[in-house]
Order: C-alpha cells, then structure tokens, then sequence
C-alpha cells in the first residue's frame, strides 16, 4: 500500500512535470507565434498581449484535445489578432497625425537559416509593408500572412479562420494584388539605400537645402507620427520635394540637446535612429526608387520606442 505522504508528493511532482512541459510546449512556439501577431497589429506591445492571451488559453484547454499544437496555438492567435485590429482601426480614428507601426530592432533577429525565406521575412516586417498591411481588411491580412509569409496551406488556413477554403483564395488573391500594386517596382540595394540614408543625414545634421534636395524625388512624400506627444511633428503627410526639405530642416531646432544620430537595422533595414544618452528619440526610415528617396517616416511618439 502507497503511504499517503508518498502518494500526495507523487502527484505533486506530477502536476509540476506536466506546467514545466505547458510551458516548454509553448516556448517552442512563442518566438512563431510573436511573429505572425507583430505582422498582424504592427505593435510590438500588442503582439506581446495576445502572445500571452494565447498562452493563457491554452493553459486552460484540455491536452487531449489539442491534435497539432502549432496549428491549434496559430488559430488562437490570429483570431485574437483579427479582434484587436478592429478595436485598434476604432482607436486610431482618434489618434493624433498619422499612425505608424512600432518600430523593432532586427540586428540579431533570425527568423531562418534560408537566406532566400530570410530576405523574404525581412521584407514582411519592414515598416513601408506593415504600412501597406494596414489597407487590408483583417481577414485578407491574415490570410494573406499565414499563406505567402509563414507558409501555412489554403485547407489549414481556412480551417483557423474558420471559412471556406475558396473564400481564403479569394482574400488572398485581392490582398496579393493589392500589395504588389503598391509596392515598389525596382526596390534600391542594401549598399545604395544606406548611402542615401548616410547622405541624407550628413545634408540634416549640417543644414545643408541643396544636397537634400538632390537626393528627394520630386514627389516624395513624408509622414511623422509624434502621436500628439512630440512637438514640431507634422499632423499630416507632406508631398513634394521641397515643403519635405523645408519641413525637415525648419523642425532641427526641436531636436533634443546632446541628440546623437546613428544608422541601425530596424525591421529589417537600416535606419536613422536619434538617440538622448541611450534613450531613442525618432527612427527614420526611408523608401528608394530610381536612385531617389521616395518616402521618409519618422517615428517620435515615445510609447513607440521603448523597444530601439
């Protein structure tokens, strides 16, 4: 007969095997999981909400009935990720300015030992795609994501989302035309697109009209998201060579003192950051066509930037 005492720390050492295992079990997926959602919400602090929103589920799912816990984790995900981008579109209508995604440092980030998938994932987070990301509705998003990004098949996909499968191809379809209508049709190389960047803040630092000039195309457009909070930024998109160059040169006097500029990979490109001691006060990324800059975003609101 099994002494009590004996019995009880059994179970004890039982119940605490099986949360050590939940926890692994889900680690394995976290970082999978972190990156559909931040593709999703283009918030860094929202992905991390339903990253542990979705843990909490499962925490509460019987095991048995979980058959692929990948697949069962991604649907719980994007469905909370579909809801929180409808509050999210319901919020920004009283957002101040314009709104852009949160800014992530990518310089160690390793998604894939492909170098050919890599480009691709790097691609997915640069902040010109969330941006475009933006103009889809939740559903095709999320389609779009799970099917051209993280490789899931039309069947699975629409078993997450809980639709018919021809309704996923169809989203799809829309969500892929769309994008690649937008998006640029001969991106820069790496090598000239940090040249500019490099020129571009050299021409800022020293105040310089003339060498900015020449570096924006003539209908080059700019957005500044300071959400209210940051003093000097534009509340609506600037196109056009030289209000951008006037804009940019005319708001140097609200830059910080002791500011220190630096070019740093964010999502995936190198980027303008302007940081106070370490504290990061703006990114600045940019968009390249035909050996010009095309588009310029500054992202200054400082709930933003707690991750650079």
């Amino acid at each position: 007969m099994v002494q009590p005492s004996l019995f009880m720390a059994t179970l004890a050492l039982m119940s605490r095997r099986k949360a050590e295992n939940i926890v692994e079990s889900f680690e394995t997926y976290r970082t999978h999981l972190f990156s559909i959602a931040y593709r999703m919400l283009g918030s860094a602090m929202d992905a991390e909400d339903m990253v542990q929103e979705t843990y909490l589920r499962y925490q509460s799912t019987p095991p048995e009935t979980i058959h692929s816990l990948k697949a069962y984790l991604t649907t719980i995900l994007t469905r909370l990720c579909m809801d929180q981008l409808q509050l999210a579109r319901r919020k920004r209508e009283l957002y101040v300015g314009p709104w852009l995604p949160e800014p992530i440092l990518t310089t160690e980030m390793d998604e894939t030992d492909d170098p050919e998938k890599r480009v691709d994932m790097q691609e997915s987070i640069s902040l010109a795609f969330l941006v475009l990301l933006e103009q889809l509705q939740p559903f095709e998003r999320a389609v779009f994501l799970l099917r051209e990004i993280f490789g899931y098949e039309f069947p699975e996909i629409a078993t997450m989302l809980d639709k018919s499968e021809a309704a996923c191809r169809r989203s799809f379809s829309r969500a892929r035309l769309h994008l690649r209508t937008h998006r640029p049709r001969f991106p820069a190389s790496p090598r000239l697109h940090q040249q500019l960047l490099n020129g571009f803040q050299r021409a800022i630092s020293a105040g310089e009209m003339t060498p900015l000039m020449n570096m924006l195309a003539e209908d080059v457009t700019f957005w500044a998201d300071g959400g209210g909070k940051v003093k000097g930024a534009a509340t609506h998109e600037l196109v056009g060579r030289v209000a951008v160059a006037r804009f940019l040169l005319g708001t140097r006097r609200f830059w910080p003192e002791g500011y220190s500029p630096g070019v740093e990979e964010v999502n995936g490109q190198v980027a303008l950051i302007v940081r106070v001691g370490e504290k990061a006060f703006s990114v600045m990324t940019i968009e390249v066509e035909q050996g010009r800059i095309q588009a310029i975003r500054i992202i200054a609101n400082p709930e933003k930037l707690a991750r650079v």
